[in-house]
């Protein structure tokens, strides 16, 4: 890491010379903008709007605008400023930190002692710690006068700098002002559901998917180039989002409660489990109520029967057990009342050596 800036803290009558570290970083891919049409850089120029040509970053001053009249000011006249010039950050007040509004809270920076003995830097920590409070301090960085919180984190100072109570806009909902009723139940509901959800905050176990799935896709562009297939990079359901229906707010709250439960039981695992094992165990020869039966016969190919759902079964017969220990996995019903007849032709048609067996069926229906 590279210092951005040094002074010292002053406390009191005591001087904690320190260094300043950004102690945050943005991870984002790097993107930039080029010209669809052949690919070009995309690039900004400072243009003067008076005499139109291009402006060298050092002939750039600052200025500002009121009622028409422009002042100019240079930045030999903005270092002037006696605060820009300050390299202290001043101790005002020592408060539990639970006063601080988390709003307020504006960039992090990492301080480290910058003097042969760090003996004050440690004497200010621990008075931070044996009174279990938060310093405030006044400091000026980058041209501007800031409100800063100075915590401990690990055994290093940290310094918060702060908004100023003007930069937090105010807020006016009309529709918070109107009278809700929240029954009891709803609120049992909620607050169960608040604590099946319960956990101690690791921020090491979350991810930032979209940084995730971009760098998916700048790989998987860099292998296929233009054919890239988005689907097949990322699932048939790439880009669909909620379908923001309204439901009642009881019933949401219930199907919430019920999904976090069966999660953890682990009941729909089981019963995806259960539904594969009756589609694909030969055991008791029963067929599924429900779903798709996918067997496949010994050469490898999937039957027609494979591909329609399974009909109910009412009785089991020989030809039955015969076509499924034939196709391997596939257990088709001998009989069903609900079963077509071009479905019973295609499977008579592609099983060897079943032609009786079909005759029956299509007597059977």
């Amino acid at each position: 890491m590279r210092a951005i800036w040094k002074g010292a803290i002053a406390f009191g009558l005591v001087n904690v010379p320190v260094k300043v570290y950004s102690a945050t970083e943005d991870h984002d891919i790097s993107l930039h903008q080029v010209h669809n049409a052949d690919g070009g850089r995309i690039r900004y120029q400072r243009r003067c709007e008076v005499c139109s040509q291009v402006i060298d970053y050092s002939d750039i001053e600052k200025a500002y605008e009121e009622d028409g009249r422009t002042v100019v000011l240079s930045k030999d006249e903005l270092k002037s400023i006696p605060a820009e010039n300050s390299h202290e950050i001043e101790v005002v007040q020592f408060v539990p930190s639970e006063q601080l509004e988390p709003m307020m809270f504006e960039k992090s920076y990492y301080l480290e002692p910058d003097s042969k003995s760090p003996k004050a830097y440690v004497l200010l920590r621990k008075a931070l710690e044996d009174t279990d409070r938060v310093a405030i301090v006044q400091f000026a960085l980058r041209e501007k006068t800031r409100l800063g919180a100075l915590r401990i984190k690990d055994d290093v100072l940290v310094l918060q700098s702060l908004l100023w109570p003007d930069e937090v806009r105010e807020v006016n909902f009309p529709a918070l002002d109107t009278s809700i009723r929240i029954s009891a139940q709803e609120r049992e509901m909620s607050a169960a559901l608040v604590e099946s959800m319960a956990a101690d905050f690791e921020p090491a176990s979350f991810t930032d998917e979209y940084q995730v799935q971009l760098r998916q896709l700048i790989e998987a562009k860099l292998e296929q180039g233009e054919s890239l297939d988005t689907e097949e990079t990322f699932g048939a359901e790439a880009g669909e989002g909620g379908k923001g229906e309204v439901i009642d707010l009881m019933e949401a709250l219930k199907r919430s409660l019920d999904r976090k439960r069966g999660a953890e039981s682990g009941a729909d695992t089981k019963e995806a489990d259960a539904d594969d094992d009756g589609a694909h165990e030969g055991g008791d020869g029963k067929a599924p109520a429900r779903g798709t039966s996918r067997a496949k016969a010994s050469e490898g190919k999937e039957t027609t029967a494979a591909r329609k759902p399974a009909a109910k079964s009412t009785a089991k017969t020989a030809a039955a057990k015969s076509t499924a220990a034939k196709s391997g996995t596939a257990k088709a019903p001998a009989k069903s009342t609900t079963a077509k007849s071009t479905g019973a032709k295609s499977t008579a048609a592609k099983s060897t050596g079943t032609k009786s067996s079909a005759a029956r069926a299509r007597k059977g229906a």
